[in-house]
């Protein structure tokens, strides 16, 4: 039986190292290649045709998550592997298509078995984070999620309104309805809370 090709893609390079490996230890996984950036990452699938990639959500260039959505329909399965315990983030990741979420503090037996588990078809999300995920749903539209992320980003409203081609009228009324709806004074604040929730 052939082994499970593997993509992996983290940024933190002593991390990769050692996922590498621990993963190249079990004798039905193959690491393929290794990425350390979003775009190299994609690069790697579409050079390589893993049967897995594994991804981290936080990552140069883009994140995990838009790889992801970058990769959705493809015949690559996908397992995030993050710090991050936010229900945006695994929500995020479930729309996307991504088929395992599993916690960097978790044993490697348990991504082994994602990673295999994952290859045979199934969709696995660490029970506890499949409930948080369900507990506070994204109020924000995708418009308003742009703004408030380019808002973030330390951009002026008139700049905001350039790179998305809106009024900037239309993006102090978007700013204004992201900080009513996440209840909070200013565009700071929101910023911090949809970014803590993982819905930036």
């Amino acid at each position: 039986m052939s082994p499970i090709r593997l993509v992996l893609a983290e940024d933190q390079a002593m991390v990769l190292g050692a996922f590498a490996r621990l993963l190249a230890m079990e004798p039905d996984l193959d690491v393929v290649a290794t990425a350390v950036d979003g775009p190299s990452a994609l690069a790697a699938v579409r050079a390589h045709d893993p049967d897995v990639l594994v991804t981290d959500v936080e990552m140069p260039g883009a994140t995990g998550l838009e790889v992801a959505a970058d990769l959705a329909g493809g015949r690559t399965r996908l397992v995030i592997v993050t710090t991050f315990a936010r229900s945006g983030y695994l929500r995020r990741a479930m729309d996307a298509g991504v088929a395992g979420y599993v916690l960097k503090d978790a044993p490697v037996d348990r991504l082994v078995d994602t990673i295999r588990r994952v290859h045979a078809g199934e969709r696995v999300i660490d029970p506890a984070l499949a409930v948080a995920a369900w507990d506070a749903a994204d109020p924000m539209t995708d418009r308003e999620r742009d703004v408030l992320r380019l808002a973030a980003d330390g951009l002026p409203n008139g700049e905001i309104a350039r790179t998305l081609f809106l009024a900037e009228g239309t993006v102090r009324n978007y700013l204004s309805t992201a900080i009513t709806k996440l209840g909070v004074r200013n565009r700071i604040e929101a910023a911090r809370v949809a970014r803590d929730c993982g819905w930036l």
